[in-house]
């Protein structure tokens, strides 16, 4: 394909997508009527809030639906935020959106909404399509806002901000900061038909995208989604809530899988499977965690999976000799770990083993340096899209509703 062709294909996309986002009628009957979730970010702590400030957040959509709504969190505040401006449009370059698409969200019919500490709150249905694979800009801004902030630090997505309001601006004229961060947006639903549903990556910074390149969508549950999006499957959304640095035993960066279990994964609308792939930082904190104990908290998260009627696929625990915390007591705890999940998958509804594809076929503790971002712990963009491409797609829809 030509650079004029491509960029053709582009500008069309372009418009088709923000001919659907414009106000259309909301259709008389959908389902499920919860919606699916296309878009999420764990949140955590990233610092402190700041009075007037604005917010433009430009996130990628898996799974094209009805009737956008949005969640805004404050879960890690220590006082309420009011939101008293809140926009979604489609990002036509950098902080400018693609004129008409820009339109503002309620919340219980109101254009401003105050969230408690330690609360979420979604929005109103936005009428009209959202398409797959759409970058969707969310602009908010806050008169208030102070203590501690709540968001995702690592977003590897460019996003803006600037001081005052000027979320119903459709250029990027005020938005001249850049930022790496989204704050206070943790997760886009939307309405789809039929049993369409969704799976969530629940993970540390690997499934958080390090390594993969910045602005590109190239984490490996975004190859995932666009797996998902060209495959005969009702499993559609993904969601990809890794944070950096994250274990599945102990709170340190954001809350431990198991203490963010229920906000992160269990409460999104339309989530089928949740997909575990964590364990490396618990091992690789030097901090005495055994086969045993890990074991244990993979099996609380299956069954508390299963208890809310959700699949669980799990994942062995990736190589990473040559990371300067790794010592062969690790190692052991990682190939006994994965030597369980191996020979025990009737615990889980499929195993999807990460180890193997990742593995140098010379050293199995190594990674193959063909798939090595450089710290030989996080795998770079070919890495990332052979991890989505050992997943077994049909393994996400394992039939527990």
């Amino acid at each position: 394909m030509s650079r004029r062709t491509a960029r053709r294909a582009r500008l069309l996309a372009v418009t088709v997508a923000a001919a659907a986002l414009q106000a259309t009628p909301a259709p008389a009957a959908v389902s499920p009527p919860d919606g699916v979730i296309t878009w999420g970010a764990s949140a955590y702590p990233i610092g402190d809030s700041a009075a007037d400030r604005g917010y433009r957040m430009v996130v990628h959509t898996s799974v094209g639906g009805r009737d956008p709504r949005i969640r805004l969190s404050n879960a890690f505040g220590d006082q309420p935020v009011t939101f008293d401006s809140v926009y979604a449009g489609l990002q036509l370059k950098d902080a400018a959106l693609v004129r008409g698409t820009n339109r503002r969200l309620t919340f219980d019919g109101s254009s401003s909404v105050t969230v408690e500490p330690g609360s979420t709150v979604y929005s109103d249905p936005l009428p009209g399509s959202l398409p797959a694979g759409s970058d969707l800009v969310v602009s908010l801004h806050s008169p208030d806002a102070a203590g501690p902030a709540t968001g995702h630090w690592m977003a590897l997505q460019t996003s803006y901000a600037t001081r005052g309001d000027y979320t119903a601006e459709e250029s990027g004229a005020h938005w001249t900061e850049s930022i790496g961060s989204w704050f206070y947006l943790d997760a886009v639903s939307v309405r789809t038909p039929g049993a369409t549903g969704a799976v969530v990556a629940l993970g540390d910074s690997i499934t958080d995208g390090w390594h993969s390149t910045s602005d590109r969508n190239r984490r490996w549950p975004d190859y995932l989604a666009r797996r998902l999006q060209k495959a005969h499957t009702t499993v559609k959304g993904v969601a990809d809530e890794g944070i950096s640095g994250n274990k599945v035993l102990a709170d340190g960066a954001g809350p431990s899988a198991l203490n963010r279990l229920d906000r992160d994964v269990l409460s999104q609308p339309g989530v089928r499977t949740v997909f575990l792939f964590e364990g490396v930082n618990d091992l690789k904190a030097r901090s005495g965690v055994t086969a045993a104990d890990l074991i244990s908290g993979y099996r609380q998260i299956v069954d508390r999976a299963h208890d809310a009627g959700k699949c669980v696929v799990v994942s062995t625990i990736a190589p990473f000799k040559g990371w300067p915390e790794w010592d062969p007591a690790a190692e052991a705890v990682r190939q006994e770990v994965n030597d369980f999940v191996r020979s025990h998958g009737d615990e889980f509804d499929a195993v999807t083993d990460f180890d193997r594809v990742l593995r140098s076929p010379y050293d199995h503790e190594r990674m193959l340096p063909v798939f090595d971002g450089g710290d030989h712990i996080h795998p770079n963009d070919k890495g990332m899209q052979a991890m989505a491409d050992s997943v077994d797609l049909n393994s996400l829809d394992c039939g527990r509703r």
